[in-house]
């Protein structure tokens, strides 16, 4: 049941976009008080789907001008509360904001924010170019939803996260106010970087309508490998040496024994041997990546690696179709236990094999089960304790383990979060880990957002 907030009065918008884009209906709101989180839903009073930057803009000044609260949202994708609208108000919906424009000849596009990845890379991929950050949930997560969360996944390490390629945002403030900032080249040293600022700011600072991104070709060369090891320890060295060599893999996936395990068991064509494994994959254009891969093999046997299966691209589409269904084949393991939370950290690199290893330890002192998987690559590490969330004990563990994880995650500097975002689970770590930081943070979020409209209950710590 989703919690109610005292209200607010939402009328005013069907005075600026046709009645058939805003629905006051409680089985609607219901629709969008929740996100792909295990966070609490709060129902919202009111949905609205603007189709312009225009729309936009008159929807964010007569909310700003009553005090009524704006959640931006789009696909729902999100894993940390980032898209529940928890001080009720208006969910405000980009996802009818679409429009695609590629200009080939300068590798970039320019977006809206609804554009969902995944519909994105297949119009791309008629020019020989995509969009290359590599989400799991590229069916359903869109650009905008990217851009506010900084999003990254499996080809973060080869490629970089959202921001990366990020050229120029067209972003309407919360007065209203329509802004444009950076440029459509690869490069500006012009004034302070505020398109930076709206990436990952979690819709707490404005909407972005539109997006200039930057691309990169399709590799003409693929080689993939599942790589199996005696432990995470063995593992997780082996990931640290190859980064620690200079390897550049287009992804270095790393899934638990636990997690091999679950998704055996949820999907049935699918049989992996059930000890730690990577997922390795290698992108090139030229003949230089049979080096590179050899001398990733040579890595993991150094390290005691107990297989080594080499894959085509078909072979390896059903790999990353187990892969994608890690966090699925969690939730179907056991019909008494449910996610209390998503683990979304990162270390560096050197420190990959000491993090693994605090989250095994703190799991087995507390009675937990917490499969982990992770793009290993660049230090990021997800853990998800399965919990019955009618047992508060249980719970309550849930909670300490992730408190000490993440402590731990922080003392290795580390960060809380690598690309789920701060949402609603992640505000109490902020002051630990950006210490005075966040009041600079809140100053920039108070000359913004005086009145405090956008996204409130988000991202900053409640003091």
């Amino acid at each position: 049941m989703a919690q109610r907030t005292a209200g607010h009065d939402c009328g005013f918008l069907a005075d600026i976009v046709p009645e058939a884009r805003v629905d006051f209906e409680e089985s609607r709101r219901e629709e969008f008080a929740v996100d792909a989180s295990p966070h609490d839903p709060t129902l919202p009073d009111a949905v609205v789907w603007p189709h312009t930057t225009e729309e936009v803009s008159a929807v964010l000044a007569a909310a700003n001008e009553r005090g009524v609260p704006v959640t931006p949202w789009s696909g729902g994708s999100s894993l940390e509360g980032n898209a529940i609208p928890a001080a009720g108000g208006v969910v405000l919906n980009t996802v009818k904001m679409d429009d695609v424009s590629v200009s080939p000849a300068d590798l970039q596009a320019t977006v809206g924010p609804g554009i969902v990845y995944d519909d994105l890379n297949e119009r791309l991929g008629t020019y020989g170019l995509r969009f290359p950050p590599g989400i799991s949930s590229g069916d359903v997560a869109t650009i905008g939803g990217m851009i506010a969360n900084n999003a990254s996944g499996f080809n973060a390490v080869k490629y970089g996260e959202t921001r990366d390629h990020v050229r120029q945002l067209e972003v309407v403030l919360p007065d209203g106010e329509v802004i444009r900032c950076g440029r459509g080249v690869v490069k500006t040293s012009s004034g302070y970087s505020l398109k930076d600022l709206f990436v990952g700011s979690e819709g707490t600072l404005g909407v972005v309508t539109e997006a200039t991104i930057g691309l990169t070709g399709i590799p003409e060369r693929k080689r993939a490998a599942l790589v199996t090891f005696p432990s995470d320890v063995a593992a997780t060295s082996a990931v640290s040496e190859m980064m620690g060599f200079g390897l550049e893999p287009a992804a270095v996936e790393y899934l638990d024994t636990l997690t091999v395990e679950m998704i055996n068991d949820y999907r049935e064509e699918v049989s992996l041997r059930e000890e730690p494994t990577l997922i390795l994959e290698f992108h090139d254009n030229t003949s230089g990546i049979e080096e590179d891969v050899e001398f990733a093999r040579g890595i993991c046997e150094d390290n005691d690696a107990t297989g080594w299966e080499a894959a085509d691209e078909g072979e390896m589409d059903r790999v990353w179709q187990a892969r994608r269904d890690a966090l699925p084949a969690y939730r179907a393991h056991d019909p008494e236990l449910e996610t209390a939370l998503l683990g979304d950290i990162v270390v560096p690199i050197s420190a990959y094999p000491d993090i693994v290893a605090t989250i095994k330890d703190a799991s087995e002192a507390l009675d937990l089960v917490v499969p982990c998987v992770g793009h290993a690559g660049d230090g990021n590490l997800h853990f998800t304790p399965l919990v019955d969330t009618d047992d508060d004990a249980a719970v309550a563990r849930a909670h300490e383990f992730n408190d000490r994880v993440i402590e731990r995650t922080l003392e290795l500097g580390g960060t809380a979060t690598g690309e789920h975002g701060v949402g609603v689970g992640k505000r109490k770590f902020m002051r630990a880990e950006h210490g005075n930081a966040v009041d600079l943070m809140g100053t920039i979020k108070d000359a913004i957002d005086p009145n405090g409209i956008m996204n409130p209950g988000k991202v900053l710590p409640e003091e």
